[in-house]
């Protein structure tokens, strides 16, 4: 595709006298520029990519988008410009977005892309969806906060929402591997930055908006927080709305026709009758559900209301999309997301459950929720990271002391800190509690001793690194996942066997 190609359309403030010629990439990193490639010169928050088109010229970079007027830029950069192809654009990170979108002949228009954005829920709703479409036979994508997915090949993922040309890449993939679908978490940021400008969207939810992400490089306060988030709205075929929050009227506005969800009598997509289960050690919500394609008695397979939230937006956006109800209660039933009040499959005489609570806040309100689903005793394992605030290990473990009835304090990610000096704090939370606790530094250990005492009809919680991988040290880091660890000690038969 031509340079000229490429940027039909856009709003061209001045350029070079030719664009005609053929660009075969597109970078925002001067570092990766080379012949056949576009440099798109985005003025960032950290820094100005204007500063860096000499160094893609001498990469031999075969065209420019710039937003500043080159009698503004200094000489070098004047004279650097000489010598290549270029235009001028109002703003290079929206271009970005369209540009890229071209080049990849517009993949979201060839997928049933969804879009799922709020404070909270993001993430459990996209996999939800993703289970519901995997359970209606569709070949499904995901991209979001723990990992972005084509099929069943996951990969790391460095932000919630990608930078666009990152985006339109990952889609084209998705639609050279024949994937039909993809769940995706769609961030604030995301949003306002034009990550996803150009995307279409078959159906876009709001789950919700809570006081968050405010601060110089998010949001100036919380109105733009909010304006921030409905701009998803436009680029959706349909709307999907939490009928629960406060903010409802204002959104539903914004969103015109739109299918809302909540436990609300009002909405369109309701629960009735919560009922708290356990099945096979996993714990889970079943209720009946309304809607307007059909009404039945469903079962998450996550505890918690706020799950059956994001249940509701999950089966609203599938209804939207005309799934069966049997592929939907399939979905749910088998649902698990990374970290994220996770179960770990056991016998079914007792629940391990791991989730990414990592401070005190969002630690209190996981073991509230989790004790209405124990019989017995309710154990957590849990440290707290290096490098990062002292008060944290003090209040998770005030909170761990006063909610749990035993607590085995761990490591975490220490980073460059000692793990028996953050240790050492936790436990200064947790005595004046009078909870039970005792300390396994080796955090295999500590997962294994909790495992080893467990009774029938306790609990297990493994809290603070959730989805992570690794674990963190000074000198070293280390492959590490709390809930394949789990499965290996129990698989390996590390149980106690009185129980």
């Amino acid at each position: 595709m031509t340079f000229q190609e490429l940027i039909s359309g856009l709003d061209i403030i001045e350029c070079s006298q030719n664009c005609s010629i053929e660009i075969t990439n597109i970078v925002y990193d001067s570092r990766k520029a080379r012949n056949g490639s576009l440099f798109v010169a985005i003025d960032g928050y950290v820094t100005d990519g204007h500063k860096y088109i000499e160094q893609a010229v001498s990469q031999d970079v075969s065209a420019v988008l710039i937003q500043h007027a080159p009698d503004e830029m200094n000489p070098q950069q004047r004279q650097a410009l000489e010598g290549v192809f270029w235009a001028r654009v109002p703003d290079t990170r929206r271009a970005l977005a369209y540009v890229s979108d071209r080049f990849f002949n517009h993949p979201s228009g060839r997928l049933d892309l969804i879009g799922i954005t709020g404070t909270k829920g993001k993430t459990t709703t996209a996999y939800m969806v993703r289970s519901i479409l995997m359970a209606a036979g569709r070949k499904t994508g995901l991209i979001g906060t723990v990992a972005n997915m084509i099929g069943e090949r996951v990969m790391y993922a460095s932000r919630t929402t990608p930078e666009s040309y990152d985006l339109q890449a990952l889609l084209d993939e998705m639609t050279a591997a024949g994937l039909d679908s993809c769940s995706m978490e769609v961030s604030s940021q995301g949003l306002k930055l034009d990550r996803v400008y150009g995307c279409h969207f078959k159906v876009g939810a709001f789950t919700n908006l809570y006081e968050d992400h405010i601060g110089p490089h998010e949001h100036a306060d919380m109105e733009e927080y909010l304006t921030a988030k409905m701009m998803l709205f436009p680029m959706s075929e349909q709307i999907v709305v939490n009928r629960d929050i406060d903010l409802y009227e204002r959104v539903a506005a914004s969103a015109g026709n739109h299918i809302s969800y909540g436990l609300n009598d009002d909405a369109d997509v309701r629960a009735i009758e919560l009922k708290r289960v356990v099945e096979h050690g996993r714990a889970g919500t079943a209720f009946r559900l309304y809607s307007p394609w059909f009404n039945d008695d469903f079962f998450v397979a996550m505890p918690g209301r706020f799950n059956v939230s994001n249940a509701l937006a999950a089966v609203a956006i599938c209804g939207c999309l005309g799934l069966p109800a049997a592929a939907i209660k399939d979905g749910l039933a088998e649902i698990s997301v990374p970290g994220r009040v996770q179960s770990v499959p056991t016998d079914g005489s007792f629940q391990i459950i791991v989730d990414y609570a990592h401070n005190a806040a969002s630690l209190e309100k996981l073991l509230e929720t989790l004790r209405e689903y124990v019989d017995n005793r309710l154990i957590i394992v849990f440290g707290n990271g290096g490098d990062r605030a002292r008060s944290r290990r003090f209040e998770m473990g005030a909170v761990s002391g006063r909610m749990a009835d035993y607590t085995i304090i761990t490591s975490d990610n220490p980073r460059t800190e000692d793990p028996m000096a953050i240790i050492e704090d936790i436990i200064t939370g947790i005595k004046p509690t009078g909870g039970d606790y005792e300390v396994i530094p080796d955090r295999r250990d500590a997962i294994a001793g909790a495992i080893k005492m467990a009774r029938s009809g306790d609990m297990i919680v493994i809290a603070g690194k959730g989805h992570e991988t690794y674990q963190i040290f000074k000198d070293k880091t280390i492959h590490f996942d709390d809930a394949e660890t789990a499965a290996e000690i129990l698989a390996a038969g590390e149980k106690n066997e009185s129980v």
